[in-house]
């Protein structure tokens, strides 16, 4: 014998809000105590590292241009950022992100 379906009408579904990507949070994200420290680098710098690590732009990590923390400290495409966080075994974890379009 075949399982009955419900008869009871399915109540409408509400629509989702669309998020536009221009949109910046209520608060300030890098005060977060989840965030590291974001810092933009001067491009003399960047080269510094670009040097010391004997790598070019691509072979970073990427952060998008849409990442609320690059939109907070004002990144730009081609920028590199520094993060600078906290780590019970090596006391203080510096790494780089470089800036592209997102």
């Amino acid at each position: 014998m075949p399982a009955k379906k419900s008869t009871k009408p399915k109540a409408p579904k509400a629509p989702r809000k669309k998020v536009k990507e221009e949109e910046v949070p209520s608060f300030r994200v890098t005060t977060h105590f989840l965030i590291p420290k974001h810092e933009l680098l001067p491009h003399a710098e960047a080269g510094e590292v670009l040097k010391e690590f004997n790598a070019n732009p691509s072979q970073f990590p990427y952060l998008q241009v849409t990442d609320p923390v690059a939109k907070e400290i004002g990144a730009k495409p081609g920028d590199f950022v520094r993060i600078t966080r906290s780590s019970e075994t090596a006391g203080q974890s510096v790494y780089y992100r470089y800036v592209v379009e997102g």
